[in-house]
Order: C-alpha cells, then sequence, then structure tokens
C-alpha cells in the first residue's frame, strides 16, 4: 500500500470521495489535519487522515473507493495510517463512526462513552458539530 500526503491543493478528489460516501467535508481545510491517499499496485484504493497533535489524535474519515471495498483494502489503508502515527508519537487513535463500528472493533478499536474523550478530540469539530450524538465514539491505543 502507498500513501502520499495530499495538500490543501489536491483534496478535491477526497472531498468527492468523501461526499460520495455521505461523510463530513465542511472541515476540510481547517489546520491541524494530514489527509493522504492510497494506492495499491497502481490503482487508487481510498484516503485517510489524521488531526490533531500529541498523543492522542482524531483518525478522520477513512473512505475506500467503489469498486476497492471488500477486498481487504480498508484493513491496509487503516494499518498505513496507524504506523504513520506510531512514527508521529501518538498514543491512542480517536474516531466516530456512524456506519463501520464493526470493522473499526474488529481492527482492535474499542467503543468508549463519548462523554470520556480527552478534551483535545472532544474539542474537534468532528465531535462537537459534524458528526450525530448518535455517531459510535470509538479509540485505540497504538503503544
Amino acid at each position: 500500500m502507498h500513501m502520499t500526503a495530499l495538500s490543501n491543493n489536491d483534496l478535491g478528489p477526497l472531498r468527492d470521495a468523501l461526499t460520495q460516501a455521505g461523510l463530513p467535508v465542511d472541515d476540510l481545510t481547517y489546520s491541524g489535519r494530514q489527509f493522504f491517499s492510497f494506492n495499491h499496485q497502481g490503482v487508487d484504493v481510498g484516503f485517510a487522515g489524521i488531526e490533531g497533535e500529541g498523543a492522542e489524535r482524531l483518525l478522520r474519515s477513512l473512505v475506500v473507493l467503489e469498486g476497492q471495498r471488500g477486498r481487504g483494502a480498508g484493513v491496509a489503508v487503516l494499518a498505513a495510517v496507524e504506523a504513520f502515527a506510531r512514527r508521529e508519537g501518538v498514543e491512542r487513535l480517536h474516531l466516530l463512526t456512524d456506519s463501520a463500528a464493526a470493522f473499526f472493533t474488529g481492527q482492535g478499536y474499542q467503543q468508549e462513552d463519548r462523554s470520556l474523550a480527552p478534551a483535545s478530540i472532544s474539542a474537534t469539530a468532528q465531535f462537537k458539530t459534524l458528526c450525530p450524538a448518535s455517531a459510535t465514539y470509538l479509540s485505540k491505543r497504538l503503544v
């Protein structure tokens, strides 16, 4: 899996993929976010990002492209993002999801009470406004 960092000028395909998947896009250009595209053997498979600083960070909108789902691409993208996060000193990744809780729990994430999220995570746009209160909150210790 090849991971490429995206600049704010390269976010069009990410925005399109998130929109098609029904995921939020309003905060893509806010500061403190790093997004990546992923391809395997020259074929684009998806996007993901990390938000925040320090040991606690938010996994931001992992999305696998149509036609690539069900082939292990999501697991590979997640593994690549987690490896990047570890290299950056991240100790725990957090996320919110409306539809993929089973996928993430299958990869070692644990469902948490949303009120117990660290302040740096609960202060994000994802937590405050973009994801509904019904979204499942999960986290995973990386170290």
